[in-house]
């Protein structure tokens, strides 16, 4: 089916370690949006089929028919991995029969997605989060050509923006640094069964769980003054930064959008350490890289997988009006509002 012949509503999921997001749009904009926590036990097609239960949640809540919702875009955490020609994810934050997956409740090591979108919808597009938040960025915000988008939250991921070209590689798994090899030098483990790569060390769930302590009492700790919680937080951004410096080096880049739990609440302590490590090592190399937020806030996973399957008539309205900036979340059973 052609985008630009689709029914008036299209529909997002925006599918993360820790929350699962659905919103439903027509050419207005962002109609609604609900969020749940992401469930991690059931069977493999639990989170796929959690997706779908908020997606008719949401038409429930607007009084619309879930019919005239005609394709869905899908910002997922991976990696992806194909079987029988259809997309399903292996994310380590998820699932538990992978390595350093004792603290999940269940035994999953592949979960399918596509092949259970597809029984409600004909037309989906797949994305990885970052990759889909580049899109959004690109779509509405202020990405150049040469630019990275950056998570740092449950898991670490990227989007990867080489002279105007959004990379996707060969299953969909380009921009998969944070499992960049960093140092051998460390125990901390990473759900994928690396040792020392960037995700093991400072994602999120990772950081926390090696570390015996809550994120935010770490944080907390450090911004109170706590010298060894500081050390260990000035650490986790010196690690960051030399990632990123990495990927600089690596694909010539201009600009750095930087979203994620971990980054919207501690930037004040990270943004600095961060800038130092891109902007102390080769300055040919690494001179007049922007590093700032994302431009399209909390909502730019969700308005990256809107841009995956949106008729192209209504993109140049979105990119004038941009509608996204009045949505709020609705409250329903086991859903919580989201700030927009």
């Amino acid at each position: 089916m052609s985008l630009d012949l689709l029914p008036h509503c299209i529909a997002a999921l925006d599918i993360g370690g820790t929350k699962i997001a659905a919103s439903i749009a027509d050419a207005s904009g962002p109609l609604i949006r609900l969020v749940e926590p992401t469930r991690t036990s059931g069977t493999p097609e639990t989170v796929a089929r959690q997706g779908l239960a908020l997606v008719d949640a949401c038409c429930a809540r607007l009084g619309r028919d879930p019919a005239t919702v005609g394709a869905l875009g899908v910002s997922s955490c991976g990696p992806f991995e194909l079987r029988d020609g259809a997309a399903g994810i292996v994310p380590p934050n998820l699932c538990g029969g992978l390595p350093n997956g004792d603290d999940l409740p269940n035994d999953w090591t592949f979960l399918p997605l596509e092949s259970v979108l597809r029984e409600r919808f004909a037309t989906v597009k797949i994305a990885n989060d970052c990759v889909a938040a580049l899109h959004g960025e690109r779509a509405f915000g202020s990405a150049p050509p040469n630019s990275l988008y950056v998570t740092w939250s449950t898991g670490i991921g990227f989007g990867l923006c080489v002279d105007g070209r959004i990379l996707h590689g060969k299953a969909g798994n380009a921009g998969h640094a944070g499992h960049m090899l960093m140092t051998e030098s460390t125990d901390a483990l990473c759900g994928c069964g690396n040792r020392g790569d960037l995700e093991a060390m400072i994602g999120g769930r990772n950081f926390g769980k090696h570390l015996g302590k809550p994120l935010p009492d770490i944080f907390g700790d450090a911004r109170r003054g706590d010298p060894a919680a500081l050390e260990v937080v000035q650490q986790a951004a010196r690690w960051f930064g030399r990632g990123l410096y990495n990927l600089v080096a690596i694909l010539d880049t201009e600009a750095i959008f930087i979203g994620g739990s971990v980054w919207q609440h501690n930037q004040d302590l990270l943004a600095p350490i961060v800038r130092h490590e891109i902007d102390s090592r080769f300055p040919a190399l690494t001179r007049g890289v922007s590093v700032q937020g994302t431009t399209l806030g909390e909502l730019v996973t969700d308005i990256g997988a809107f841009a995956l399957v949106m008729p192209a008539g209504w993109m140049a309205d979105w990119q004038v009006r941009r509608p996204w900036e009045s949505t709020r979340s609705a409250t329903a059973p086991n859903a919580e509002p989201s700030a927009s």
